[in-house]
């Protein structure tokens, strides 16, 4: 396997959760949760837990050298090596991409045809989402079909070929017309409503339900428990500065969340949208608001909402071929497959699986495709999100917290924590992380569905 450079390693774990989780995930979580005391939470765990979960993933996988699975094997110390069943993570990225492919076909969507033809108005905006969810349904097939293969074509090419190449080309990109967006959002009536929306921490709305919502958010926002980051860190040399990178990819990433939440937020308030309709609490609010922005520039918004969709496309790309990326370096180095027959096969089976979850959120077949009174689009984030990112993530902890040696572990970190943080990252592993992570699956299962 050929091997990150340092800021490749750092713009490919960016890329794997950039649209993901801050563009498209935050925003509707934070509508979703009350704002300001989800933005609490989320910022709390993300520092605390966060970064020592990222830690811990690129540990497993610097050291490991290999697909998640033989990295927990070869780095388990025990005769039996059955951590290596930690590794079930990497069936997590597959499951992720099959509804998050579907929402990359509406930004391509939104791209081709709504840009040219920019709502003016909340409630046009609205119409045009909810068209897309309903006779638009050919429209969603050919994007989703059209972003997998895409993705499964980068994936193919490997590491340096293909993911490195594209996160050194459109991870700049993306954050320069972030910038520019933001720097225009400034200047708008609503941002001092959408700023205290996300900012103003009203603790008394916290609740059991906002904190797991901020704990999921977290895991989507680093791509933890899905076998991506220590697939990754396997690609980085030994000399790679493992904290050095997980502060700078969990920093980035915070300022591209709250910057999303800014700029998306400034303007659905600005067209009076109201966050307690069902319509808006959704997964269509970045689809709803953003095309909101680029329809006050006239003919200008056109050519802007084409870059900034094409620049959200990329960066969704970027978090499929990292959902891909795990299952098939599993599938190569463990059971002899080629890079090619291992990439389409896993691609096949999440376009089946994306295919139920897209005609499940359909007027017609909705009811078919749900059960539990949820959908199978809404299933699917809710059991990778809930359940399989943090036991995974809590799985990985585990091993390093109380099977590997402490000796052993220090000597894997000696060359970037000092002895202050490693007692400090150490401790949160061993009992700050578990302890809420277990809390929070406890209370998640015993909550009625």
């Amino acid at each position: 396997m050929k091997n990150f450079s340092q800021i490749g390693f750092i713009l490919a774990t960016l890329g794997s959760s950039i649209g993901l989780g801050h563009i498209w995930r935050f925003p509707y979580m934070a509508g979703q949760n009350g704002g300001g005391a989800f933005v609490l939470l989320f910022l709390v765990l993300l520092l605390v837990i966060g970064v020592s979960l990222l830690l811990a993933d690129m540990i497993i996988g610097n050291r490991g050298k290999k697909d998640v699975v033989s990295c927990f094997e070869m780095l388990d110390p025990t005769p039996t090596k059955k951590w290596k069943y930690a590794g079930i993570a990497i069936i997590g990225g597959p499951l992720i991409l099959s509804f998050y492919a579907v929402i990359l076909g509406w930004i391509l969507y939104y791209l081709v045809v709504v840009s040219f033809d920019l709502p003016k108005d909340l409630r046009t905006s609205k119409q045009t989402f909810e068209y897309l969810m309903g006779a638009g349904i050919y429209w969603q097939i050919i994007g989703f079909s059209g972003c997998l293969f895409l993705s499964a074509l980068i994936v193919s090419f490997g590491i340096k070929k293909g993911i490195e190449l594209l996160n050194l080309v459109l991870m700049p990109l993306l954050f320069i017309i972030f910038i520019g967006l933001l720097v225009y959002t400034l200047f708008q009536p609503s941002f001092l409503k959408a700023w205290h929306f996300l900012f103003d921490f009203k603790y008394e709305a916290i609740d059991a339900n906002v904190l797991i919502s901020a704990l999921s958010q977290v895991f989507f926002s680093l791509s933890l428990g899905v076998g991506t980051i220590i697939t990754y860190a396997a690609a980085t040399s030994n000399s790679q500065n493992l904290f050095k990178s997980a502060l700078w990819i969990v920093l980035t990433g915070l300022l591209i969340s709250i910057i999303a939440g800014l700029m998306i937020f400034t303007f659905f308030f600005g067209y009076d949208g109201d966050l307690g309709e069902d319509s808006t609490q959704s997964i269509g609010l970045v689809f709803i608001s953003l095309p909101l922005i680029f329809s006050e520039f006239g003919s200008t918004g056109q050519i802007l909402s084409v870059a900034f969709l094409l620049a959200l496309l990329f960066a969704g790309i970027t978090s499929t071929i990292s959902m891909l990326e795990p299952m098939v370096s599993f599938l190569v180095n463990r059971h002899n497959f080629s890079r090619i027959s291992a990439t389409w096969g896993v691609s096949f089976i999440v376009f089946i699986i994306g295919m139920f979850a897209l005609y499940s959120m359909t007027k017609d077949y909705k009811a078919l495709l749900s059960f539990g009174g949820k959908n199978i689009f809404v299933w699917l984030n809710f059991l990778t999100a809930s359940f399989i990112m943090p036991l995974s993530s809590l799985c990985c902890i585990l091993f390093l917290g109380f099977v590997i040696k402490k000796d052993t572990l220090r000597s894997y970190t000696t060359s970037f924590l000092n002895h202050t943080l490693f007692e400090i990252w150490y401790f949160i592993i061993r009992f700050v992380a578990p302890i809420v992570i277990v809390s929070i699956l406890i209370f998640k299962l015993l909550e009625p569905q």
